[in-house]
């Protein structure tokens, strides 16, 4: 019971590639991923363009999408609930940035998908609003979250040395150094644990400061 309890709501990892990874993908990594990169910028914000011509007014709708914060936010203050297809869709959509994230990081040489799992394993326990969220918290948990992301910067600082060094190890070894590995797999857990918390609105559990599980 205990063991069950410690377990935080937000749960990351990523299977370690134990095998010999592409050198020529990983060599132009950065470009081989702008497509991806693209469809992400699609799903995951709008941009609206508007141009004048002889008074009249022309608006374009380039994307749509991006994580629900705001609408969630009002559901739970006011009706105490949280749709469940908001909550998929948010799930759903930072799998698919994580994807993305694991192969920029040079942690999979598959190419993200937009569907499967791969090996990339981020799930977030759906909440009883009424029962485990505090209707009043969203309010301010963006802002509780302050010493987070005061960590999380000096982290991805760190995180993007060590992807620069192991791009060299993948380029001359083939492999990616099983320790820098888990340091960058830490790093994007945390990170997943204060989205959850303060931004998708899933658990009102503090976050805790650690890399590990």
């Amino acid at each position: 019971m205990a063991m069950q309890q410690a377990v935080y709501p937000v749960q990351f990892s990523v299977d370690y590639p134990d095998r010999s990874l592409n050198r020529l993908t990983t060599g132009f990594r950065i470009f081989v991923a702008i497509p991806i990169l693209i469809v992400l910028g699609a799903v995951s914000g709008g941009y609206w363009a508007r141009s004048y011509s002889h008074g009249r007014t022309f608006a374009l709708s380039a994307g749509a999408g991006g994580l629900l914060f705001f609408a969630p936010l009002l559901m739970i203050l006011f009706r105490r609930k949280y749709p469940r297809w908001w909550f998929d869709w948010n799930v759903e959509l930072q799998r698919f940035s994580t994807r993305v994230g694991i192969y920029l990081a040079l942690m999979d040489d598959r190419y993200p998908s937009t569907t499967e799992d791969q090996s990339v394993h981020l799930d977030f326990t759906y909440p009883d609003a009424a029962r485990d969220l505090n209707r009043w918290l969203p309010l301010v948990k963006w802002f509780l979250a302050i010493p987070h992301y005061i960590i999380l910067f000096f982290l991805w600082i760190a995180a993007i040395v060590v992807i620069f060094i192991a791009w060299f190890a993948i380029l001359f070894t083939g492999r990616y150094p099983r320790g820098m590995f888990d340091f960058v797999e830490g790093i994007i857990r945390w990170q997943n644990r204060v989205l959850g918390y303060a931004f998708l609105l899933v658990t009102d559990r503090y976050p805790p400061f650690r890399l590990a599980p």
